[in-house]
């Protein structure tokens, strides 16, 4: 494993104590206030669907992002590039799940939500074509 990819990986790994946390406010919030740590109450149905939808994408793609980091030690871009992918897959990982919580308040935030689908897409497809380069 390259530095660059233990270091990002290593800064993904930290952020899944956050998704722990958020499981258990997303069980606080689905249980009505009988689990978990505390959370908001009183949400609409779909507001309680925003919440797992974040929770859930937060988790698969944090692992996602965790694989791209190992790829990236075998693609054929330019190391700039391969920066740029590095980083904003575990962006894209962020404002996806991000952008599900802020649009369950605040609709007007869905461009969070938007943008890290186009940062997920962009780099998967970036790493995907840069593998098929590799001799």
């Amino acid at each position: 494993m390259t530095p660059a990819a233990r270091l990002m990986c290593g800064i993904a790994l930290i952020l899944i104590p956050t998704i722990v946390y958020g499981g258990l406010t997303v069980l606080y919030v689905i249980s009505n206030g009988k689990l978990g740590p505390g959370g908001p109450r009183n949400l609409t149905p779909d507001q309680v669907s925003f919440y797992r939808a974040g929770h859930a994408h937060a988790g698969v793609l944090t692992v996602l992002a965790l694989v791209i980091q190992i790829v990236l030690d075998h693609v054929v871009l330019s190391p700039e590039l391969v920066w740029i992918v590095r980083i904003s897959v575990v962006a894209g990982a962020l404002f996806v799940s991000g952008g599900f919580f802020a649009v369950a308040h605040v609709r007007a935030l869905r461009g969070l939500l938007y943008l890290g689908a186009f940062l997920v897409a962009a780099t998967t497809l970036t790493a995907g074509i840069g593998l098929l380069r590799t001799p």
